[in-house]
Parts: structure tokens; C-alpha cells; sequence
């Protein structure tokens, strides 16, 4: 998002299950934001995007299938986070399904929503056909103004909505920079990760449910926390492939990952009662090869006995048995309870500044002149790798790239050990780190023909003649 989502004029899209909000969502603000499927009622929570429009910006909000005669649970509280949006919107957009006709549920939505004193645009969706015009006029009996025809799928009649919208609008507020920190929480299904979010903003902002899968869209909010903001977005979990059969799970997973992607810090939520699991770990990998960063967030620690709570044994433990999160910070909480989730924002905090550090190019090899002094690169087919400098190409994460005389011959376990040196030397938490080794320039190191570790002299010289 280009902006803070609360500093821009409000659109909420609603309507009732499977009517094509979703693509309508989709449509106007660009890509696939939005899950989309024939399955009724895929959207559940807020969904929330900037949009733009003849120079106009707002927020277009998602939301579930508003069923406003049904006790069910979910659809109770579905059709809450609706009017939450209602709420707090400028304009409505009523979505209809234009081939199926006025219902005795379109027409107590439409009361609903005139009465919440908003301008409502009905929108008469799937009219994709000269033949099908006529079926718009039946939507006037609903008493909200001239329906809009489209089609959200062929993007027939958008722009003549959007033109309805932004006259409908109020002049945007001047806005406040968007946060740079981005986090997203990820995890299995059911770890807690909605929980977390709810506690964290002090509100129902997504359904929590025991059934493993409501949440399925990113869902993204801004977090503020003693005056710093921060984009929180709470994803769908991540199961392994081989257990994901439906179409809809295998897309709410890939958009998680994409989340991921998208993150500066990935929030790992895992169940402390069931411990870290394989899957957790594949996860952490998955953050760690995507170059995001990553805080292990360890929930449903009271559900432990007493006698086991001890922190420091439950994270040894886990860095034993996976050695690749040993370099990962971790807090333990309780969303159940809300203990400790004050810890979670400093951690990511720290994170993301490692993440986004670039590392000075003298500091940077005199590091790595000491650690080829300790430990010379073994030999490779009987040819020693010789370093020659380093320097930093970039941040988020750090990389490095090495220059050497055989790039082939610098083993992976070699670029382990240096990797270990530098976050020894630098604030490198929770951040992977990139080692990448070039063959030398011309002219460098050929007065010598002697490998392993270059000269105090030698090191300064080609970092200061290296640096970028």
C-alpha cells in the first residue's frame, strides 16, 4: 500500500455470497488481491487496498457474504466485519447478482444499508451481454438510485462506476508516509496467528474460529505502536504440499507465500504445546530463502504444564534438533491470555534493521582478514581459495560479495563459517545473510602467488580500491 489506508476516503464493497465482489475487488485495484472461486463465501474477513482513479486515491475495502437472516456463527460474525466496514466507509458499493433478479435478501440488505445514512451505488454485476441490459431495471425497486450495470469478470461498465465513486468521495486528508515495516504473521493452520493480530489491535479484526482455515485472504492493517506504525499482515496457514488437495487451499497458501515475500519480516507463529514441527521448520527456510526476515513467535505458552515452561530449554531444544533458526530471535506469548505480546514489535523492530543494514567495506574486511587468519579455505582439488576482499552489494537482506581467485573452490561450509564470523562481528539478528564470490578483477593479487590468508596490508588496500 502507497499509503496509511486510515488517511484516504473509504469504499466498502458488499453484497451477499458469491455475487463477484471479489472480482470486482480485483478489477479495480489491480491483480489478484482478492481469492476468487465458485465456492460461496471464500472472502470472510476485511480485505483491504488502495485504489486510484482519475486522480483521485482511496481505500476499497473486500468483505464476506453479508447473509443477514442466517444465525449461523461464522455467518454472524462475517456479516459483523461487514458493517464494520460499512462503518467506516464514504461510499458503499451494494454488489447483486444482475442474472438472478431482486431478492427478498437484496432487499433487506439495501434497507439495512440505507439506513446506515451512507451513499450506496447498487452495482448490478455478471450483465455481460446487450441482451441482458434490461434485467438492471428490476434494481430500482430497491430504492437506492440508478443501478450501475458491469461485469467485474470482462471489466464491462468499471470506469463509469469509478466515475460514480470518486464524485460520490470527500476530499482526501493529507496522509502520513506509509510505515516502512512491514510484517507478515505466518504459519500452519491454527497456530494462533488471527489471535495474535486480534490482541495485538484490540479488536476483531479477523474471524477466529477452532476450525483449522478461516482465515484465507492476506489481510492487511496498520499497527501502531507507541507512535511507530507498522503494516501487519495475517495470512492463511501453510500446510505441507503433499497434504493440500482442494484448488481453494493450494491458492490461499500460494498468496500466503506471496505475503511473505512481499514482508520485511516474517512473524513464525508456532504452537508451543505441540512444539516445532517439521512443517515450522520448512517454513522458517522458506522465509530464510526468500531473504525475509524472521521472528519466531512461540504462542499458547500457558496451555503448557508449569514444569515445562522454561524458555531458554523449549528454544535449545528447537535450535538442536534445527540448527538453521539459531541465528532467529524468539518471544514467547500467549494471544489466549495476551502475555508478552508487547515483546513482539521490538524483536521485528531489530530485525528489520539488521535486515535493511548494509555492512562498511573496512570494517567488513578487516572482519574477514581475522577470520582467514584463523581458519585458512580448505583445499580444493589441490588449489586453496584465496580472498581477496569483500564488499557489500546491497541490504534486505545484507549481501556480500567475496573476490577470489577460484570462486568454485570456496566451499559452502567455508561460506558458513565466514557467515558465522560476521554476525559475530555485526548486529546481523534474525537476518540471513548472502555470500556471493566473483572471480578477481584483472590485476589484482598477481605479484603473489602464495594462497590462504592475504596480508593486513594487502586486505586494506584492495578493500579501500573495492568499495563501491
Amino acid at each position: 500500500m502507497s499509503r496509511a489506508a486510515h488517511s484516504l476516503p473509504a469504499v466498502a464493497i458488499v453484497g451477499r455470497p458469491n455475487v463477484g465482489k471479489s472480482t470486482l475487488f480485483n478489477r479495480i485495484v489491480g491483480g489478484r488481491r482478492a481469492l476468487v472461486d465458485d465456492e460461496p463465501g471464500v472472502t470472510r474477513d476485511r480485505l483491504v487496498a488502495d485504489a486510484r482513479w482519475d486522480g483521485r486515491e482511496f481505500s476499497l475495502t473486500d468483505t464476506g457474504g453479508f447473509e443477514i437472516a442466517s444465525e449461523r456463527d461464522l455467518a454472524i460474525r462475517v456479516r459483523g466485519q461487514s458493517l464494520r466496514a460499512v462503518a467506516a466507509a464514504d461510499v458503499i458499493l451494494f454488489v447483486v447478482d444482475g442474472r438472478q433478479g431482486v431478492s427478498p435478501a437484496d432487499e433487506a440488505v439495501a434497507r439495512r444499508l440505507a439506513e446506515s445514512g451512507k451513499p450506496v451505488i447498487c452495482v448490478v454485476n455478471k450483465i455481460d451481454g446487450p441482451g441482458q441490459r434490461d434485467l438492471v431495471y428490476e434494481y430500482f425497486r430497491l430504492g437506492l438510485g440508478e443501478p450501475q450495470r458491469i461485469s467485474a469478470e470482462h471489466g464491462v461498465g468499471i470506469d463509469e462506476l469509478l466515475d460514480r465513486v470518486v464524485a460520490q468521495l470527500r476530499s482526501a486528508t493529507a496522509s502520513a508516509p506509509s510505515p516502512r515495516l512491514r510484517l507478515a504473521l505466518v504459519g500452519r493452520p491454527n497456530v494462533g496467528k488471527s489471535s495474535i493480530l486480534n490482541r495485538l489491535l484490540g479488536e476483531e479484526r479477523v474471524l477466529v474460529d477452532g476450525a483449522a482455515g478461516t482465515t484465507r485472504d492476506p489481510i492487511d492493517t496498520l499497527w501502531t505502536v507507541d507512535g511507530e506504525a507498522a503494516w501487519l499482515v495475517d495470512t492463511a496457514g501453510i500446510r505441507r504440499q503433499s497434504r493440500i488437495e482442494r484448488r481453494l487451499e493450494k491458492a490461499t497458501v500460494a498468496s500466503a507465500l506471496r505475503s511473505l515475500e512481499r514482508a520485511d519480516v516474517g512473524l513464525l507463529v508456532v504452537d508451543a504445546v505441540e512444539g516445532i514441527t517439521e512443517q515450522d521448520a520448512r517454513i522458517a527456510r522458506l522465509a530464510w530463502e526468500r531473504g525475509r526476515g524472521l521472528v519466531l513467535v512461540v504462542n499458547k505458552w500457558d496451555a503448557l504444564p508449569v514444569g515445562a515452561r522454561d524458555p531458554h530449554a523449549f528454544l535449545a531444544e528447537a535450535r538442536r534438533v534445527y540448527p538453521h533458526l539459531e541465528h532467529v530471535p524468539a518471544v514467547v506469548v500467549s494471544a489466549l491470555r495476551g502475555t508478552h505480546l508487547d515483546e513482539i514489535f521490538p524483536a521485528a523492530s531489530r530485525v528489520a534493521e539488521a535486515h535493511r543494514s548494509r555492512l562498511p567495506t573496512r570494517r567488513l574486511n578487516e572482519v574477514l582478514q581475522e577470520a582467514i587468519a584463523a581458519v585458512e579455505p580448505p583445499r580444493q582439488r589441490g588449489k586453496r581459495a584465496r580472498i581477496y576482499y569483500a564488499t557489500a552489494l546491497g541490504s534486505a537482506p545484507p549481501t556480500i560479495v567475496l573476490f577470489v581467485n577460484h570462486p568454485a573452490h570456496v566451499t559452502t561450509a567455508y561460506l558458513r563459517y565466514l557467515e558465522n564470523r560476521l554476525r559475530e562481528a555485526f548486529p546481523l539478528e534474525g537476518t540471513p545473510v548472502r555470500l556471493l564470490t566473483r572471480a578477481r578483477p584483472r590485476g589484482i593479487g598477481r605479484r603473489s602467488g602464495r594462497t590462504g590468508a592475504p596480508s593486513s596490508r594487502r586486505v586494506t588496500r584492495r578493500a579501500s580500491a573495492g568499495r563501491p
